[in-house]
């Protein structure tokens, strides 16, 4: 056989290879994950139940659900084995990272918009605010000066002006035939 032929097959038996090595790795750590369970870690099942391990056997797990809620599982269900910190914020809410030099957003914006000394502030440095808005009197003036410049069309050239603006039709055009 000659190397054309052999080769397809040579990379298509790494490819294998490469795929089966990293599915083999990680299921070696979900298995490490489920043997560092001890009671009274928090975990995550499959199903996303948060719990505590209670007790933990060869292929099963007991989990604490809430007060007088214990729960057998198979250690396969579990999906996640938390830290402390991370499963009294899940579940209690909790948060133990926060710092009090950090910006906190607000609940609402009212602190976020512009107050009378930030505006003073701006004044004061020469920038001068721009109104982008129309007014109703700048429109009513300027409205009453065109119609004044133009001179009242005739009905002929009224009907010739509607004659260049191009009808409506009913779908019907002889564009496609």
């Amino acid at each position: 056989m000659s190397l054309v032929t052999i080769l397809p097959f040579v990379v298509l038996i790494g490819a294998m290879f490469l795929m089966t090595r990293s599915a083999k790795k990680k299921q070696q750590q979900a298995a490490d994950m489920r043997n560092q369970m001890q009671p009274g870690s928090g975990v995550r099942t499959i199903g996303g139940m948060y719990a505590t391990v209670k007790e933990v056997s060869e292929d099963t797990v007991l989990l604490d659900a809430g007060p007088g809620v214990d729960l057998l599982f198979a250690k396969n269900s579990i999906g996640a084995v938390l830290t402390d910190d991370e499963y009294n914020r899940i579940v209690h809410g909790i948060e133990h990272d926060l710092k009090s030099d950090t910006d906190v957003v607000p609940d609402d914006a009212s602190s976020l918009t512009e107050t009378d000394g930030s505006a003073d502030a701006a004044a004061a440095s020469g920038d001068q605010s721009v109104d982008l808005g129309k007014k109703d009197e700048d429109l009513g003036t300027k409205d009453a000066a065109e119609a004044d410049e133009e001179p009242e069309k005739t009905a002929e050239e009224k009907t010739a002006a509607a004659d260049e603006e191009p009808k409506k039709t009913d779908g019907d055009s002889d564009a496609k035939k």
